[in-house]
């Protein structure tokens, strides 16, 4: 696989954390941890914890918070662009947003960037036990486990999904990843959702996210409550 590269701008070792940037500009707006927290639709603690660096959130949280802070994703972090309409396995980069090796979760892009596109893929490499933090926003997505296995909860609905099922829902619906598991899982992942913080907005960015954060879920799924996929068998 190819070495995990940072995401952050500037680059790594030129200028603050990503985590003390957001609070800088968080600051800059006088804006307070709750008032961010409650535009994003996630916890108090889930911000601070950003700020300080003690968590590393997903890029579609990534997004909630910069457009929670009236700012463009491509501001705070710099993903890596695909202009050609194919990549190949040993040529795409593998990234991260901060982390350390082997703990983090990272991506490989493999949508491209052109005027007009909606779709955004990318494949994600979560760690065991790797949490993302209950969401919604506008448009749709899907799901296909490439390896491994994970937890998809949507609406309090949890389901285990294995190497080739997939799940395919509007992402309105307050949705979270978990890898239950003592083994990395590989999610190939695509959304109408800028993740990557190069496309055009259809909407003011506070107004074009939909967050929630699902009061029943503060802590990870229990597996009991999940269900298997019908392909799993």
């Amino acid at each position: 696989m190819s070495v995990v590269v940072s995401v952050e701008k500037p680059e790594a070792g030129t200028g603050p954390a990503v985590g003390e940037r957001l609070r800088m500009r968080r600051r800059e707006l006088k804006m307070t941890l709750q008032e961010v927290a409650d535009t994003a639709g996630f916890s108090v603690g889930f911000i601070s914890q950003i700020e300080r660096g003690i968590t590393v959130p997903s890029l579609t949280s990534l997004v909630a918070v910069c457009r929670a802070l009236k700012t463009e994703m491509g501001s705070f972090f710099q993903t890596p662009r695909v202009d050609a309409p194919v990549t190949r396995h040993e040529g795409r980069p593998v990234y991260a947003v901060g982390g350390t090796p082997g703990n983090t979760v990272s991506y490989e892009r493999l949508s491209a960037s052109f005027p007009g596109n909606v779709l955004r893929s990318t494949l994600i490499h979560e760690p065991p036990g790797f949490r993302s933090e209950p969401m919604s926003h506008e448009g749709e997505e899907i799901y296909f486990v490439v390896a491994g296995s994970v937890t998809l909860e949507i609406d309090g609905e949890c389901t285990i999904l294995e190497a080739g099922d997939s799940a395919h829902f509007p992402s309105t619906l307050t949705h979270v990843t978990w890898n239950h598991t003592n083994e990395p899982a590989t999610i190939f992942h695509t959304c109408t959702m800028d993740v990557f913080g190069d496309g055009e907005l259809s909407a003011p960015a506070e107004q074009s996210l939909v967050v929630k954060r699902s009061a029943a879920r503060r802590s990870a799924p229990k597996p009991l409550k999940t269900t298997r996929s019908k392909s799993s068998g």
